[in-house]
């Protein structure tokens, strides 16, 4: 099997790693902002989380690594950041994120 692209690993992100307090997907939440695949040997995941102080935040990042290493066990590294800037709101969900939250 050949190097995921950025797509496939945001929808294994997508697909497997949710923050347990809110339920849903990091991915709909907002909190991936990029992902890189360089030269197809490792994945470097830039997000952020719904607040510094998030006590999710260690099973989260694990929830990513453990996920994409899964699903392409052949990647030399998996490697998150978290950021900080620009810091997470509500405006960055996706609609469908935003309905089932109840914002309008």
């Amino acid at each position: 099997m050949g190097a995921p692209t950025a797509e496939e690993v945001r929808e294994v992100i997508r697909q497997n790693v949710y923050d347990p307090e809110i339920g849903l997907n990091i991915v709909d939440l907002g909190l991936v902002y990029d992902i890189k695949v360089p030269e197809g040997k490792s994945v470097e995941v830039e997000m952020t989380l719904t607040s510094p102080g998030c006590p999710m935040g260690p099973q989260i990042i694990g929830g990513v690594q453990t996920y994409v290493h899964q699903a392409y066990p052949e990647l030399d590294a998996i490697n998150v950041h978290v950021v900080w800037s620009p810091l997470w709101n509500p405006d960055m969900m996706t609609q469908e994120a935003k309905d089932q939250l109840g914002f309008f």
